[in-house]
């Protein structure tokens, strides 16, 4: 039996059109989907993806199609669903990495980047540091150092969104219209790793937050910017294809709990019902 996790992310710091074509940097967090690949007879209710992603890893090292019969794949898991949360992308990339393993193998990052996107948009949660990814085609991949320790407090929204139905809708000239915006959000984004400046990156995320709500409007977000200003936090992001909104935060300097109270006094709790704090990380399957 062998066996890998991967993180979430709470949406992403930032996605858009960027140097000519859509990409993003994931924000990952300390939730994760836990897979272990062992010799036994299929599980019934294996999700179909992470059998997929069993069988293109099998293939890709060697092994006939008849071999991936004889694995099983289980999983654990902390990351909701439908989201944009990444928990998509957090069951197919430990899927791939724990065959991997059990095959005696090793699978880098960019390739298991391309195994990923060949079956669905990728979050760069596959990625130890945070990176520039084509999610679409894994043909960017940029990396950038972590910036120092960042919670956010997670907020859950009530509906659901996969993302091949974001994927589907016809989204390239509001995303072209944004490219300026997100252009200078990387750049931000750079400095901030550079500069380990955590409001240079909120300040980012949240350029590109704004620009996301032209695509997918997030309820009671001016609301939200507003909190962000009256309990002086980081700034926020948001899951692009998602539902969930991350207000970034430090609670060694930031009372989130009367974030939390705002949140309730001003019924935005009845759009986002669930409010988890947790911590940004670093990304990557282990």
């Amino acid at each position: 039996m062998a066996e890998a996790r991967c993180p979430a992310s709470c949406g992403e710091f930032i996605q858009g059109w960027i140097d000519g074509g859509e990409k993003l940097v994931s924000c990952p967090i300390d939730w994760f989907s836990t897979v272990n690949v062992c010799e036994s007879a299929m599980s019934y209710d294996e999700r179909p993806r992470m059998r997929q992603m069993l069988e293109r890893v099998v293939a890709h090292f060697g092994h006939p199609a008849s071999f991936a019969n004889s694995l099983s794949i289980s999983l654990e898991s902390t990351i909701p669903v439908g989201k944009g949360l990444a928990s998509s992308t957090a069951d197919i990339a430990a899927t791939a990495v724990a065959t991997a393993r059990h095959l005696g193998q090793e699978l880098d990052e960019p390739t298991l980047a391309t195994l990923c996107v060949q079956i669905e948009p990728t979050d760069s949660t596959v990625f130890r540091k945070l990176t520039l990814f084509d999610h679409l085609n894994a043909q960017v991949q940029i990396a950038c150092p972590m910036v120092p320790a960042l919670e956010l407090l997670l907020l859950e929204g009530n509906t659901t969104l996969l993302t091949e139905d974001y994927h589907r809708r016809n989204r390239e000239p509001t995303l072209i219209s944004s490219a300026e915006v997100l252009d200078n959000a990387w750049l931000r984004l750079q400095r901030s790793c550079e500069q380990q400046d955590v409001r240079l990156l909120a300040e980012a995320a949240t350029l590109s937050s704004v620009a996301s709500q032209q695509l997918l409007e997030k309820p009671m977000f001016n609301e939200l910017l507003c909190l962000v200003e009256k309990f002086d936090l980081y700034g926020l992001n948001v899951a692009h294809s998602g539902s969930v909104v991350g207000l970034m935060l430090d609670s060694s300097k930031h009372d989130y709990q009367k974030v939390v109270w705002q949140i309730k006094k001003l019924a935005i709790d009845v759009h986002y019902p669930k409010q988890h704090l947790v911590t940004m990380i670093e990304g990557g399957v282990r």
